[in-house]
């Protein structure tokens, strides 16, 4: 009954629309209540709405149409990739740099041990990818949307390195 194009939308855009309803709700019923309790209530109701629809924002700013090749699957912190012609498995855990590659069309991850893993930003499934960068410590995810909706890629740009990797490039100067 609904077109294709219009549900897609709709799921797209359903985390913000969420929010913004529940932070309504919580300041429609800031303003209806009458004791002072309820009102902070449904005020930390309605905060808590617009931090969801912030979230949903960003992930909504994350996503890339499919049209890359292979798939990502994210399960126990263990990030999968299987592609075409490439594939493999980093542990989240493991991560110590990332890097926005090939004029902003690849994800590449390091680990520890030096594993490599390239990751289309357009595969099926790299929308996972948010919640493993933004459990990095010390991640700038602003920057990361940014450096995505840049109108002009550069071949390579570091994302993120893990605090010790940042150690070890510090300058004395």
């Amino acid at each position: 009954m609904i077109r294709p194009e219009l549900r897609a939308e709709l799921v797209r855009w359903s985390e913000v629309v969420t929010g913004l309803v529940i932070a309504a709700l919580g300041l429609w019923a800031a303003f209806v209540a009458r004791d002072s309790f309820f009102q902070l209530v449904a005020a930390l109701i309605a905060g808590t709405g617009l931090t969801l629809a912030v979230i949903g924002w960003r992930r909504m700013r994350f996503h890339r149409a499919t049209d890359g090749p292979g798939i990502v699957q994210v399960l126990e912190a263990q990030i999968s990739y299987f592609g075409p012609e490439t594939g493999g498995f980093i542990s989240a855990r493991d991560l110590v740099e990332l890097h926005l590659t090939e004029h902003g069309t690849c994800w590449h991850l390091i680990a520890q041990d030096g594993t490599r893993l390239d990751i289309p930003v357009g595969a099926e499934g790299a929308d996972t990818l948010f919640d493993v960068f933004a459990s990095l410590p010390d991640i700038h995810m602003q920057s990361i949307l940014d450096a995505l909706d840049a109108p002009e890629q550069v071949l390579a740009r570091p994302m993120w390195l893990h605090p010790s990797r940042r150690a070890a490039t510090r300058r004395l100067h």
